[in-house]
């Protein structure tokens, strides 16, 4: 009797969770923006219960008893406690039991806040104006998000409560978890050191700086290999994964040093040559299921999306260097100059996002192509905009923490 030759699994349900994480479509574009829209008033929710907090404590004690309470182990914990009710539950509920009632929840939520705020402005309040540091403030605020958000992501997506359209895309269309990994890549260029004017490292200490990247991308393949667990190999390839594609990209920035008033005209370029490989023919090689034994083949998605996300970072260094940081590296532009500026590139790249996605090729988070690209701008753009009425909260924090227990 011959002996198989397989190796058998150590996880005998590994086919099936599989299929259950591949051939998606995603959701439409309108959910995207609706659920994007949520986040931000959950934010403003808790903006409001806190400033109607800090106005009670502050009647109540002089500013030295103030900030004690504040230093307080349970302050915080009070603290953690709120912002985990009033934003973390509520945008698991919408990931996930609630999802069906998005649009419902978004309309009512807005519509709720619109007057709230209408009620603050005809009582003649100014709690909304003016807070310094806000533009960092909330620029922070967005990036921590981002994480909350996809760790929500992450952990829920293996459980059918988890509706099937927020997961990863196969091939072409929008999800929620689609914007997970472009979002990482502008968050971060967002602030980095090429966008407040910091004088760049070299590649060498680029490298090295990226080498808890790369040890973990290497953990990772090691451990799913190792425990035999399932692995979509469409998404990224055989062997390579997002940590990867951070790696490369924060190496790349670093070996080609292009001063940031020059990258959005650098990173626009690449975008479009790259798009124009991928409608004359390189799409259907980095879509097909054919591979070769050579790495390059073997990981084709992975290391030809290098060159949208790198696009991609370049033009968030351009845009947090012109938009936030301006002419010098400690220096912050004012956030009605922002504001005004961050509201038309968004309503811009959404309409971009549409003709592209129409005319040119779909939106397709496994190529990183160019309507992908302008989809996360929009709608990290429009996220990032909505965080502004709450920037005394987020100064408020931002003091607390930088001063430490």
């Amino acid at each position: 009797m011959d002996l198989p030759l397989t190796k058998p699994s150590f996880n005998p349900n590994k086919h099936l969770k599989e299929q259950f994480v591949s051939n998606l479509t995603g959701s439409s574009m309108p959910e995207i923006v609706a659920l994007t829209v949520t986040v931000p008033v959950l934010v403003f929710i808790r903006h409001s219960i806190s400033s109607i907090s800090i106005t009670g404590a502050s009647l109540k004690k002089k500013n030295d008893d103030a900030l004690s309470c504040k230093r307080n182990f349970k302050s915080y914990f009070g603290t953690l406690s709120l912002d985990f009710l009033v934003i973390v539950v509520p945008m698991l509920l919408c990931f996930t039991v609630l999802a069906n009632w998005t649009y419902i929840i978004t309309c009512s939520l807005t519509i709720l806040t619109l007057l709230y705020i209408a009620t603050k402005r005809s009582g003649g309040s100014s709690s909304f104006e003016g807070e310094p540091n806000s533009l960092r403030a909330y620029v922070t605020s967005y990036r921590v998000l981002v994480m909350i958000i996809t760790i929500l992501c992450i952990l829920a997506v293996d459980f059918k409560i988890f509706p099937r359209r927020y997961a990863k895309t196969e091939t072409y269309g929008t999800s929620l978890m689609d914007l997970g990994v472009g979002a990482f890549v502008l968050a971060n260029s967002l602030v980095s050191r090429q966008a407040r004017n910091i004088a760049s490292v070299s590649w060498k200490t680029a490298v090295v700086s990226s080498s808890p990247l790369i040890i973990l991308g290497f953990l990772r393949l090691v451990t799913t290999t190792g425990v035999d667990y399932q692995v979509h190999v469409g998404e990224y390839g055989v062997h390579w994964n997002f940590f990867f594609t951070l790696a490369a990209v924060s190496i790349l920035s670093s070996f080609i040093n292009i001063s940031p008033q020059y990258c959005g005209v650098i990173g626009s370029l690449l975008l479009v040559g790259y798009q124009l490989c991928l409608v004359q023919g390189l799409n259907h090689y980095l879509l097909s299921d054919e591979r070769g034994v050579d790495i390059l083949s073997q990981n084709k998605e992975g290391i030809f999306s290098i060159f949208g996300y790198w696009g991609m970072y370049l033009l968030g260094v351009y845009l947090g260097n012109s938009l936030i940081f301006g002419s010098h590296s400690s220096g912050f532009r004012s956030s009605r100059w922002v504001r005004m500026r961050i509201w038309a590139l968004s309503i811009l790249f959404w309409l971009l996002t549409v003709l592209l996605d129409r005319h040119v090729e779909r939106v397709s988070r496994r190529t990183c192509n160019l309507p992908y690209v302008t989809m996360v701008l929009a709608d990290n753009l429009q996220y990032l905009k909505k965080h502004s009425v709450g920037t005394y909260w987020l100064h408020f924090y931002w003091q607390i923490f930088s001063r430490g227990w």
